[in-house]
């Protein structure tokens, strides 16, 4: 996806050879165009597949997620990462770990948002080990549902998570995927999106 491409490298930050800033459009400040061109490229690229739901972590995950559901015209569901006081024992719980804050988190879903019929996509924003997707995937099939695919806005090629995602067997589609952080410089993989 060019548009968003263009975006990491004009306004992306690298901040080691491991981690990729990105809080003026996507983690902190959200460009609304942006993620609204996200969100139908998700779209075009899970159509067909019968998405009922879709799903992701709270917060970064949650502009491109709704904007993918806008797409779909189908409800938005965010995990979230602390529990809530309102939410008590009907929850689906999942251990995830977070790399760029370094803990590991439950992330919970209220069982009254997802069912057995459900068809989920599930949307993050990064893709580096693939523990939030994968946690989240566990949540849907805690539910009895079908997990449809997996959307990535930025995909970290050079770390694990895409091929940790593929062999558990879900679809993975990034948006863009970054080949290297090394140098201070971003550079994308070049060949076609898996």
């Amino acid at each position: 996806m060019k548009l968003l491409q263009d975006k990491v490298l004009s306004e992306g930050i690298v901040l080691s050879d491991q981690v990729l800033k990105v809080d003026s459009f996507l983690n902190h400040q959200m460009d609304p165009v942006l993620m609204k061109e996200v969100g139908r490229e998700f779209a075009r690229l899970f159509e067909g597949e019968g998405i009922t739901k879709v799903l992701t972590i709270e917060s970064s995950g949650i502009a491109p997620a709704i904007m993918a559901a806008l797409e779909f015209e189908v409800p938005m569901i965010f995990a979230r990462k602390q529990k809530s006081l309102t939410l008590r024992e009907d929850i689906y719980v999942e251990k995830v770990y977070s790399f760029t804050k370094q803990q590991e988190n439950d992330v919970t879903v209220s069982k009254k948002f997802l069912f057995p019929n459900d068809k989920v996509l599930i949307i993050d924003d990064f893709l580096a080990h693939g523990e939030a997707a994968l946690g989240l995937a566990k949540i849907v099939e805690q539910a009895g549902a079908q997990v449809a695919g997996i959307g990535i806005v930025i995909e970290k090629s050079f770390q694990s998570g895409a091929q940790r995602i593929k062999d558990a067997g879900y679809r993975v589609e990034s948006l863009v995927r970054v080949a290297s952080l090394s140098e201070g410089k971003v550079s994308f993989v070049t060949e076609a999106v898996h």
